[in-house]
């Protein structure tokens, strides 16, 4: 079953990077590779915005898991448009829901699973119930799950 990709409008965080040659492979499209950054790129816009981070202090998030559905092949030059939103939160982690797109088109899908850890312990640190709700509110719906299935965000 192709990977189903919400438009870049349903998605609450917006993130943009540029493409690099050097982010070429012998086929002459992007590597799968740098499509992690991509995600990077759109976690860290979400997690760490310097006015209104997410993080704890003392902590950081870490990934835990990531899964990524290539849709299209993408080609330098050029720019893509990463959005990112949460499909669920949990007592110490959270499930992000990204599309990588490209001249308006969707050329990847990606799901990971984030743990906020103490900086010092290196074990998983419980979101505060601020955090929890802040994050619950940049919820973004999943076209391929069948929403009553879908777990929500609280």
């Amino acid at each position: 079953m192709p990977a189903t990709v919400p438009p870049l409008t349903a998605f609450p965080s917006v993130a943009r990077d540029v493409l690099r040659f050097r982010d070429t492979d012998g086929l002459g499209h992007v590597n799968n590779a740098v499509f992690a950054t991509f995600c990077e790129t759109g976690r860290t816009v979400l997690l760490y915005d310097p006015a209104a981070p997410l993080v704890a202090d003392g902590c950081d998030f870490v990934i835990a898991r990531l899964e990524l559905d290539f849709v299209a092949e993408l080609h330098w030059p050029g720019e893509v448009l990463i959005g990112t939103g949460v499909r669920s939160v949990g007592r110490s982690s959270l499930r992000l829901l990204q599309g990588v797109f490209a001249a308006g088109k969707a050329v990847a899908r990606a799901e990971s699973v984030l743990v906020q850890i103490d900086r010092l312990t290196r074990k998983a640190s419980p979101l505060a119930q601020d955090t929890a709700e802040r994050l619950a509110a940049l919820s973004v719906a999943d076209p391929g799950e069948d929403e009553e299935a879908a777990p929500s965000a609280r």
